[in-house]
């Protein structure tokens, strides 16, 4: 028995490794069998994992009909339905109804080893984590096998994740052992999407090429194959030369794996004769602001959806057709319109939206020019300016900034709706800088500017760039006498059946400014379109609004309000180059008044009520404690004479004897370089623009004269002293 126990031990030393196992120390092989166990279980637990995934998947003809992305059919303010969004999925072809060549050209370019592998392709996806250890650039895509692709697109989102992966090699695995190589390839083909709304194969080529994918050529089949990857970047309507670019990707490579011949290979993509697209309009750069807030308004549905929204068909197609038509040559506009609720009744981003779906209305920032003059007035006003307080429009230096006027010229004493009307840079500078940059750009922030805001001392000449949507929202709170206004497009949305599962509600109010500060504001931007640089934005009943133009004339707005309409408008180029000849005062407020005169023709006449209500800080109890006697200035009688100081009424001084009208030349541009309403020698007469350096004599028309107003204490105006007087200190703010 000895013998045989040793020699049973001798030939159990002889087997191949062993002695190689037993000199290996022994936490080696504790560790080595303890992860034999643990891969053991995982493979256990993955095949448990994958049988009853397969067990669970709903069969072959549910998966065929079931969808994959959600309809949405949006409706104008009326009910109109103006567009169906969502997928369409053609017809549904069975795999002997797909070209062999479709087939090939999705294998090539998404996964060259579709019938080898079984749901997860090892070596690419071994390789993808290899990538970085090796040196090599890391990858975050492209490991994905069809079948893989197909569980994400059927029962998965598109997050990159580490759980989202797993369960998706889980999914691919049960649909290998559920179906063949063939049915998988069919729902893949029949359900992945290619861009613009298109699910499978044959509507990707009846949108692309208007024919069945059952006619595709091989350069066609190139281009639906290259599109999966990234089907907006390669949409042949949105970039031809991407498209071709990647077509040709997918042929060399079909060619390297023998799928097709050199000769097949050598086919020109460009040649492929693509649909024309007709049914676009600028209300998709509606569509594409609103919809995206469904992602906040909405439980996550798939459920078909109706959504009601605020456009008005009219006043959309009058918008288009203003920007279309006033926009300068190689030029792009955009306009914004806001009921007084702030509902969005259009909105046009660009003047073609197939060619340039890039919104300008609610994504560009652009500088807004002397329409930025809005929130420094704003700031003035509330800080106890009045609009007839004198101010000087003389040279002003803040730090190592001297701003100008556009005529290089200063027209001495004017009030400051004069100012404001002809957009005198000069006066604005000064009133930015006595009431604080940064109290301007807190007031452009409480009117709803989102954008950066600059501090520095010519953002009061708008520097800063901003939304126009945000621009045309502060105006709207303007309008609506201090109160903010909330932009909104989506009304309700309701399912197909009629129930609602949104509904607007109307925000709380919230006061932004005294309603006597909105209306001084209200009254100096009539005052900027009855004689002053908007004049072109006049309409045939009342309109308040400013312009602005940008240096160099690279962007011209205009943003105004009437009848409970705030309308803004942009243009200039994409690149920011310079337009010849483009400035707020022309073809903006051209395509101002253009959409205007439509939007509010059956709305009634509205006269803006400028009556201010000023506060009890504001109302001094005797003028005659800031003025004197009243013999000792000038006044107008109620003739409309100008009376010199010591005389009595009805005795006519000077000014009203033997004035005779000359011929007036024709208008001028503002100290911005906007157009005026009225001539420079008018101006001149009016504002005294013939002296040079600001103390302009004040020979006025009649008319035109008002005796000064008083200013809050403790530096009230002094008739004749033709500044304006500073604030309190305590209003005072640094520049920075």
């Amino acid at each position: 028995m000895a013998r045989i126990r040793t020699a049973r031990k001798q030939r159990g030393s002889r087997f191949p490794g062993a002695e190689t196992w037993e000199k290996t120390p022994r936490w080696l092989r504790l560790t080595i069998m303890w992860a034999g166990g643990l891969a053991a279980l995982a493979v256990l637990f993955l095949l448990l994992a994958v049988a009853f995934a397969a067990r669970s998947l709903p069969s072959y003809e549910e998966l065929k009909a079931a969808q994959t992305a959600q309809t949405i059919v949006v409706r104008a303010a009326d009910g109109s339905e103006i567009v169906e969004l969502g997928p369409s999925y053609g017809e549904w072809l069975d795999k002997e109804e797909i070209p062999a060549v479709m087939k090939q050209a999705m294998i090539a370019v998404e996964d060259r080893r579709f019938y080898s592998h079984f749901g997860v392709d090892i070596w690419r996806t071994g390789g993808a984590f290899l990538e970085p250890i090796m040196g090599s650039r890391a990858r975050v895509a492209g490991t994905s096998t069809i079948t893989q692709q197909l569980a994400r697109n059927v029962f998965l989102n598109s997050n990159r994740t580490i759980d989202r992966k797993l369960r998706e090699a889980v999914l691919a695995l049960a649909l290998e052992a559920k179906f063949d190589k063939e049915q998988i390839l069919e729902l893949y083909l029949n359900k992945v999407y290619f861009g613009g709304g298109a699910y499978g194969v044959d509507s990707a080529s009846r949108k692309f090429f208007s024919h069945p994918a059952t006619e595709l050529s091989t350069a066609e089949a190139a281009i639906i194959a290259g599109l999966v990857k990234a089907p907006s970047r390669y949409s042949p309507t949105a970039d031809v030369d991407a498209a071709v670019g990647r077509a040709q990707v997918v042929l060399r490579l079909m060619r390297e794996q023998g799928r097709i011949t050199a000769e097949q290979a050598s086919v020109d993509p460009s040649a492929v004769k693509l649909k024309e697209e007709t049914g676009q309009n600028s209300v998709r750069y509606f569509t594409d602001w609103a919809l995206p807030q469904l992602d906040i308004l909405l439980p996550n549905t798939l459920e078909p959806i109706e959504v009601w929204t605020t456009i008005d068909i009219g006043m959309q197609g009058a918008a288009t057709a203003a920007i279309k038509s006033n926009a300068p040559e190689g030029a792009q506009g955009a306009l914004v319109a806001l009921d007084r609720d702030g509902a969005i009744r259009a909105l046009v981003g660009g003047t073609d939206y197939v060619t340039s779906n890039f919104n300008r209305a609610t994504v560009a920032q652009r500088q807004p020019g002397s329409a930025w003059k809005l929130f420094v007035y704003l700031a003035a006003l509330e800080s106890g300016y009045r609009v007839d307080d004198t101010v000087v429009d003389a040279p002003i230096t803040i730090g190592d900034w001297s701003p100008r006027n556009y005529n290089g010229r200063f027209a001495g004493e004017m009030t400051v709706r004069q100012a404001f009307a002809y957009s005198v840079n000069t006066v604005a500078a000064q009133l930015g800088n006595e009431v604080g940059f940064g109290t301007v750009a807190s007031m452009a922030r409480r009117f709803g500017i989102t954008s950066e805001i600059s501090t520095f001392p010519s953002m009061v000449l708008g520097s800063s760039t901003v939304r126009l949507l945000d621009m045309t929202r502060a105006f709207a709170a303007v309008s609506a006498g201090g109160m903010a206004v909330e932009p909104y497009g989506i009304v309700k949305v309701t399912t197909t059946g009629g129930e609602t599962l949104y509904q607007h509600e109307q925000s709380r109010e919230v006061r932004l400014v005294p309603d006597y500060v909105a209306t001084q504001m209200t009254d100096l931007l009539q005052a900027a379109v009855q004689t002053g640089t908007g004049s072109a934005a006049q309409i045939g009943r009342p309109v308040a609004g400013k312009t602005g133009t940008t240096s160099s004339n690279k962007d011209g707005y205009f943003v105004g309000f009437s009848s409970g309409i705030t309308t803004g408008v942009w243009m200039g180029r994409d690149d920011n180059k310079a337009v010849s000849g483009l400035s707020g005062g022309r073809a903006p407020a051209q395509a101002f008044a253009a959409f205007m005169r439509f939007a509010v023709k059956d709305r009634p006449v509205e006269p803006f009520n400028t009556d201010t209500d000023l506060p009890e800080w504001q109302i001094e109890p005797d003028e005659e404690f800031y003025y004197g006697d009243p013999d000792d200035y000038y006044f107008i009688d109620e003739q409309g004479n100008l009376i010199e100081p010591g005389r009595g009424a009805g005795e006519a001084g000077p000014a009203s004897e033997g004035v005779t009208e000359r011929p007036r030349p024709q208008p001028g541009e503002g100290a911005d370089g906007e157009p005026q309403a009225v001539d420079d020698d008018f101006l001149d007469r009016a504002i005294g623009g013939g002296n040079q350096g600001g103390q302009g004599a004040r020979n006025q028309p009649p008319q035109q004269q008002q005796p000064p107003q008083p200013r809050p204490s403790p530096q009230p105006a002094q008739p004749g002293r033709g500044e304006a007087p500073a604030l309190p200190p305590q209003q005072r703010e640094q520049i920075y």
